[in-house]
């Protein structure tokens, strides 16, 4: 078994984290990465992932919450300590035992992190400041799904339900940052940003001939802060339940997921 195990972390731990369950024995820990650490949550350690808080676990098994490039993670510890796997736990009833504690430890307070940060970000505001719901979204001028739920907000906004804080990135192509700072250097951010999104299908927004440095740098800073959260998709959006729990969502949210976000049911018009 010891063979066994060393084969296995001598993978890259992308190869580790692809399959459901991953077992990883360790029995001589005099190599590991955290003394203080179980041998196999050590080696865990070692092979990239942050070991964020221990947590109780159901069967003799103990949990420690973790996260591998910002995505949370748990693992389970056997009873005797040799042993961790690498997953999801369920229940008899097919319950994920998981998303609790990882909820808890690790998304939430991430989760909240982002939001204090997105707002103090270069985000151009889309609604009624009196709006009850507030959403963040990092959106690229360029990309087609951030048009689509532009679309899909429509009624939310208008009825002054909703207001989609747009933090502008430039990643998807070579003159996404050039519109993004068009629209942030703009008299009024918040006009260019609605013509950007009315001509869509025409190509968007024409770059300006003469973009600020300060409208470029804030596009930068939003590029920067989009990567230090983890997210590499757009659209990425948070918000927050009816309990004030932020959530995230990426990509374009599909039936329910629009009400989710929105607070309610789409109003009529």
């Amino acid at each position: 078994m010891k063979r066994l195990s060393r084969v296995l972390l001598a993978l890259p731990l992308a190869a580790l984290v692809v399959g459901t369950y991953v077992l990883v024995a360790w029995p001589d820990r005099s190599d590991a990465a955290d003394p203080t650490l179980p041998g196999p949550v050590a080696a865990l350690a070692d092979r990239g992932l942050n070991i964020v808080e221990k947590f109780d676990a159901p069967s003799g098994l103990t949990g420690y919450a973790a996260t591998f490039q910002g995505r949370p993670m748990a693992i389970y510890l056997t009873k005797d300590g040799k042993h961790a796997i690498l997953g999801t736990l369920l229940d008899a009833k097919g319950s994920d035992m998981s998303a609790e504690p990882l909820e808890r430890i690790v998304s939430g307070p991430q989760n909240k992190n982002a939001w204090d940060k997105l707002e103090s970000s270069y985000w151009v505001g889309d609604g009624s400041n009196d709006a009850e719901v507030i959403v963040y979204e990092f959106t690229d001028p360029n990309c087609p799904y951030c048009h689509k739920f532009w679309q899909a907000a429509r009624p939310w906004v208008k009825a002054g339900k909703v207001q989609i804080r747009h933090v502008l990135v430039g990643i998807l192509k070579a003159d996404s940052a050039p519109k993004a700072a068009t629209i942030l250097g703009a008299d009024d951010p918040g006009a260019a940003f609605t013509r950007s999104e009315q001509n869509y299908a025409r190509g968007g927004i024409q770059v300006a001939a003469d973009i600020p440095d300060e409208a470029r740098k804030k596009v930068a800073a939003n590029n920067e802060l989009m990567s230090s959260l983890g997210y590499s998709a757009t659209p990425t959006i948070l918000y927050k339940t009816d309990n004030g729990e932020v959530r995230v969502k990426q990509g374009l949210p599909q039936g329910q997921e629009i009400e989710a976000i929105f607070g309610g049911q789409r109003p009529q018009q």
